[in-house]
């Protein structure tokens, strides 16, 4: 068992249940988010769990830390500090360990590591998927890349949020995240444009939900999302269209540094581009199903 405290920066829809996780496992917690309000509901919510006066003070009080923001730029200005205000790198020590679970462009992840090896601590990258529900329950699929002896070291603190897939060296796991999450996006649009001809046709929205869960156009949007998010008008998984629009992007500029066209993510991502510009940047992915039933001809 872990018995350092964890740190935990970023405390949003994914990171809050995930903390939960980590102090329903035992373990000691002490959490900060840029915005105030985020942890603010955890203030005496249980002893496990405390709320740091700011990145300083996660740095100095834990030896493993783990990040949970949006992109790339948000995880460096947390570690390195953004010129603004320090990053919590300035106050851990070495021998220390740095989680990202965010969704964080691969070789960012690789330069972030490089800057924080010269320092003496460890990098591991560990994106999950699986979303809100998944996150709640503790069962995320996660990704994890980088030195096998570092991911030894902090595998209880991941596998207290899910079960952990050990994908190759640093970057990779963050690769394999937005790689995953490009195929989902695919399956989302699919199934959205599919529903759509169907209803336009008169076949019924529950029914080809049934026969496509039963045949082989099945795929985590008709298991998962179509009747409790998008049928039901609800559109309110948890994960913003935004940020899966980010995820492809990642896939997508991975794919162009690597010199393959990958026709098919250029058009996912250009649809998700679309949809966003239409529905606003707080839209929920599901509600791409609205976007391409009543906006795209």
């Amino acid at each position: 068992m872990i018995s350092t405290t964890i740190g935990f920066i970023g405390i949003g829809n994914m990171g809050a249940p995930m903390v939960r996780r980590l102090a329903g496992a035992g373990l000691q917690v002490l959490i900060h988010d840029a915005r105030s309000e985020a942890a603010a509901p955890f203030r005496d919510a249980a002893p496990q769990i405390r709320v740091a006066g700011g990145p300083r003070q996660i740095g100095a009080d834990c030896r493993i830390v783990v990040t949970m923001l949006p992109d790339s730029k948000a995880v460096r200005a947390a570690v390195m500090g953004d010129g603004t205000a320090d990053g919590f790198a300035e106050t851990l020590r070495p021998g220390s360990v740095v989680i990202d679970m965010s969704s964080s462009f691969p070789l960012d992840t690789r330069a972030l590591g490089e800057e924080l090896a010269g320092r003496g601590i460890g990098l591991v990258d560990a994106p999950v998927s699986g979303g809100v529900p998944k996150a709640v329950s503790g069962t995320l699929a996660i990704m994890a890349g980088g030195d096998p002896v570092l991911i030894d070291d902090v595998q209880p603190v991941l596998e207290a949020m899910g079960s952990v897939h050990r994908t190759g060296q640093l970057g990779s796991g963050h690769a394999m995240k937005a790689l995953n999450n490009y195929v989902s996006a695919a399956g989302l649009v699919a199934a959205c444009e599919a529903l759509v001809i169907g209803q336009r046709f008169g076949l019924d929205g529950q029914v080809m939900t049934r026969v496509l869960n039963a045949s082989t156009g099945r795929n985590n949007t008709t298991e998962n999302k179509v009747e409790r998010y998008m049928l039901s008008g609800r559109f309110d998984s948890g994960f913003a269209l935004a940020l899966m629009e980010k995820d492809v992007g990642m896939a997508r500029a991975l794919a162009e540094k690597l010199g393959i066209g990958a026709e098919e993510l250029a058009l996912v991502g250009a649809i998700l581009g679309k949809a966003l510009e239409r529905l606003g940047p707080h839209a929920d992915h599901t509600a791409l199903y609205d976007y391409v039933s009543k906006y795209q001809e």
